[in-house]
């Protein structure tokens, strides 16, 4: 199974919809919040994110946003 992190922050719907969606699925997620750990968002920055959430999983692209096409592939 994939190592699936998702890099999250507050107050962000479109974060809530994409745990929601692994977790419908079933899919382990390590979630990590740029409003606890601001020293990702560097990091993001520098892969060439600007949105949350960024999934990045072993055997995907890291993609931005709410993508139900990219998660059902984890599932």
């Amino acid at each position: 199974m994939a190592k699936v992190v998702v890099f999250t922050k507050d107050n962000c719907i479109q974060c809530k919809m994409t745990k929601r969606f692994l977790n419908a699925h079933n899919v382990d997620f390590e979630e990590r919040n740029i409003n606890q750990h601001p020293e990702l968002i560097d990091y993001l920055k520098g892969r060439g994110f600007q949105a949350m959430p960024v999934v990045d999983a072993n055997g995907v692209d890291a993609v931005s946003g709410f993508r139900p096409d990219v998660l059902a592939k984890l599932a």
